[in-house]
C-alpha cells in the first residue's frame, strides 16, 4: 500500500494465492443459480473493486476484463456488458488508489457506493438498450449492498496481513 495515515497497522505483502483465490471464490458465488436476482450484490465485482484498490499491480484492467467476459458467457448476457463494467470499475478503483486509502474503511465504502451504483445502471443501461426488460428499481439495492459490504470485505481479505503487536524496542517499526 502507498501511504499511511498515522495510527494505521503496517501490513504485510499479500500472498498472491491468497488474492486469486478469493476472486475465484467470488466467482463461483457470482455463478450460483440464486447470485444474479436484481437485488443481489455482485460479489466478483466488489473483489476485483478491493483487489484493485489493495493490490493493482495484482489485480487491474486486464482481470477485470477476462472475469467480464466469464460473467457475460455464464449469464448469456451481451459479450462484453460486464467486462466493460468491471474493467472501467478497475481503472476507477486504481485512479482513486492513493486517495481512498487515507480513509477510514467506513469512508472509503461511502467513496465507493457512486461507483458500485453506477456499475449496475451501465449494466442496465445496455441491457434495456439492447431490448431486455426492465428489472424495477431493485438494481439500486445490489449497489448498495456492495458498498455496506465493504467493511467486512475489507476486515476478511485484510486479516492475513496484520502483523502481530509484538513489540521489540530495537526495531523502529
Amino acid at each position: 500500500m502507498m501511504g499511511k495515515a498515522s495510527g494505521q497497522q503496517l501490513l504485510l505483502p499479500a500472498n498472491p494465492v491468497f488474492i486469486w483465490a478469493s476472486v475465484v471464490v467470488g466467482l463461483l458465488v457470482n455463478l450460483l443459480p440464486l447470485g444474479r436476482m436484481p437485488g443481489m450484490p455482485d460479489v466478483l465485482l466488489l473483489l476485483l473493486m478491493f483487489w484493485s484498490v489493495h493490490q493493482p499491480q495484482r489485480v487491474g484492467i486486464g482481470a477485470g476484463f477476462v472475469l467480464g467476459l466469464v460473467m457475460d458467457v455464464h449469464q448469456s448476457a451481451l459479450l462484453g456488458q460486464h467486462a466493460l463494467v468491471y474493467a472501467g470499475l478497475s481503472y476507477l478503483a486504481m485512479q482513486m488508489q492513493r486517495r481512498l486509502l487515507w480513509f477510514s474503511v467506513p469512508s472509503q465504502a461511502l467513496q465507493l457506493l457512486p461507483l458500485f451504483l453506477g456499475a449496475h445502471l451501465v449494466e442496465l443501461a445496455l441491457r434495456v438498450l439492447l431490448g431486455g426488460i426492465f428489472p424495477g428499481f431493485w438494481f439500486l439495492l445490489a449497489g448498495t449492498l456492495e458498498a455496506l459490504l465493504w467493511p467486512l470485505a475489507s476486515w476478511v481479505l485484510l486479516a492475513p496481513q496484520r502483523r502481530p503487536p509484538d513489540r521489540d524496542e530495537n526495531r523502529p517499526l
